[in-house]
């Protein structure tokens, strides 16, 4: 018998037979869930429902409601579609893209295929009817040189790339009847999990709508994000120029020695953009105010500090002015359901003496300028003015811009919103996108170790709720932009591996974000090593790991 500690019952022991499904010792042990469980943490390493017990663990399951669980179900049903798109198009192929309006954009690779609403009603109703017959999702485990073979001789060469340079003996493989894919991760034990779903035309492909984190038996409601939309698709162009569409082209280069020229390109490419941002705002004229928000680790600091160079170079004098002065009194600030401060919350700085200043300042007057002490939770003021000149501009950088309260009092016409964020392109293949988020906290993680003494466990710690700040107070708002600025760069993640993977190697086993420092360390050991000697000084990267020009 081995002993199983069940999280989910109070930390239960019980003795069980060994080899034992999770299925069935969630049945045993009567686990109940607000909804259907779809897998387990077994010594906090997330497993699949199928996968056999043979020795003491503690184990906790989870639900669609669970940030793991959601990526099982997501995951799986992006399978579900391939295996539709695979037996009604045998010739045709499908590529999972990026999170946007409630789901996954999706296209079909040859775009002469055109995409109408029969075919997607036919897919439709066609993986409702696989969910309806209950067909395992299986599994196998290969050696990975067999895996590479398999999926050459089925024309899976994106997959073949990518397990080329993982260096480990065994790979998975999972099939849903005679329809094989890889999938980053595990997924639900059958089709007949996937109950909540559902498809439509979006743009020049798909939209695989998914359920919601916080309601996993509704569908997330979809909304028009045109622009965030059309910097998605410019930086997919980009990297089809470039000829780096997934993690095993970015390890061609890197095993080819043309590392240095591919981020040197990538540089320029970022550079040309923030060029013409900066003639766009020159174009416009009469614009005073330049407002940059994003959200967190987006690099919202070097993209300031950068725009503002090229705004000097069209004659313009840039100021910068810090929204954080602008806190309001400690007593004032905003609480949240727990009781405690909400530094997050758009009425956490003072709006009113915000917008009198930056009014004042338009209008020519001088301004004294507040210093906020964090420390004491006050306003101070050290006999700091500002009074702009004819050319200059006002550049404010922070995640309430974008936010109409922001400067509900000064002309439109005088203002220009730039919104800043790390969207990744790269994908893993075809099949298996990374997700923007993961890009953030991996570049949040090395900043806050090397900047504010912070190890992994206390990013992971604090990222949940500043992912819930960020879709309260910033995505809501980022259609206001006039332009969209994507920091990401196919490089990074193969850069801030060597500095990532020692701070989450180092997360111990038995505490919770474990979980997530084992899925982050399998996604960066995909990355061949990139040297830091390759980015130069001015990059956005060095926001993060350090050597940039830029005072922060």
């Amino acid at each position: 018998m081995i002993e199983i500690v069940c999280v989910n019952k109070g930390n239960e022991k019980r003795l069980l037979p060994p080899g034992m499904l999770l299925k069935d010792i969630a049945a045993e042990l009567n686990v109940q869930l607000p909804y259907p469980i779809l897998g387990a943490k077994v010594n906090n390493r997330v497993r699949s429902l199928n996968f056999s017990v043979f020795t003491s663990k503690v184990i906790e399951f989870f639900d669609a409601s669970s940030y793991e669980g959601y990526q099982i179900y997501e995951r799986s049903l992006c399978f579900l579609l391939y295996k539709a798109v695979k037996d009604l198009y045998p010739h045709e192929d499908i590529i999972i893209k990026h999170s946007i309006s409630g789901g996954k954009y999706c296209e079909f690779e040859n775009s002469k295929f055109g995409v109408n609403e029969h075919i997607v009603k036919k897919l439709e109703a066609y993986m409702r009817m696989l969910v309806e017959d209950d067909i395992p999702f299986a599994r196998q485990k290969m050696l990975t040189a067999e895996a590479v073979d398999l999926y050459a001789q089925k024309g899976m060469t994106d997959k073949c790339k990518l397990l080329k340079d993982r260096n480990i003996f065994y790979t998975s493989v999972y099939n849903i009847q005679d329809t094989v894919n890889y999938f980053f991760g595990c997924l639900v034990p059958s089709t007949r999990y996937l109950s909540y779903f559902g498809l439509s035309r979006y743009e020049n492909g798909l939209l695989l709508k998914t359920p919601s984190r916080r309601l996993p038996n509704k569908l997330m409601p979809s909304h028009s994000a045109p622009k965030l939309f059309s910097i998605f698709k410019e930086h997919k162009q980009w990297s089809k120029l470039m000829d780096v569409q997934y993690v095993g082209d970015l390890n061609e280069v890197v095993r080819n020695g043309k590392i240095t020229d591919f981020v040197l390109m990538s540089e320029a490419l970022q550079e040309k953009k923030l060029i013409s941002i900066a003639d766009e705002i020159k174009s416009k004229e009469g614009i005073k105010v330049v407002l940059l928000s994003g959200p967190s680790s987006s690099g919202k600091t070097t993209t300031c500090r950068r725009l503002s160079v090229q705004l000097g170079v069209l004659g313009f004098q840039p100021v910068q002015i810090s929204a954080d002065n602008y806190f309001v009194e400690r007593d004032f600030t905003p609480k949240d359901e727990n009781g405690n401060y909400d530094f997050e919350h758009i009425e956490a700085l003072d709006l009113q003496l915000f917008n009198q200043h930056l009014g004042d300042l338009i209008e020519g007057k001088e301004v004294k300028t507040p210093t906020f002490n964090f420390q004491t939770g006050h306003k101070e003021y050290k006999g700091d003015t500002m009074k702009l000149s004819q050319n200059s501009i006002i550049i404010i950088e922070g995640i309430h811009c974008l936010n109409p309260k922001m400067t509900e009092k000064i002309d439109n016409d005088l203002i220009y919103r730039v919104f800043v964020s790390a969207l990744t392109s790269l994908a893993m293949d075809k099949h298996n996108p990374i997700h923007s988020n993961d890009n953030r906290l991996i570049r949040r993680m090395v900043r806050d170790f090397n900047y504010r003494g912070y190890s992994a466990v206390e990013t992971l710690r604090r990222w949940a709720g500043v992912r819930k700040g960020e879709e309260k107070w910033i995505f809501p708002f980022q259609e206001n932009a006039d332009v969209m600025f994507n920091s990401a760069m196919l490089c990074e993640l193969g850069l801030l591996k060597t500095y990532a993977l020692p701070l989450l190697n180092n997360v111990p086993e038995n505490i919770s974000e474990r979980t997530e420092a084992m899925r982050l360390m399998k996604l960066l050991n995909y990355f061949l090593d990139i040297p830091a000697t390759s980015v130069p000084h001015s990059s956005i990267l060095r926001e993060f790991f350090g050597g940039s020009v830029f005072k922060y």
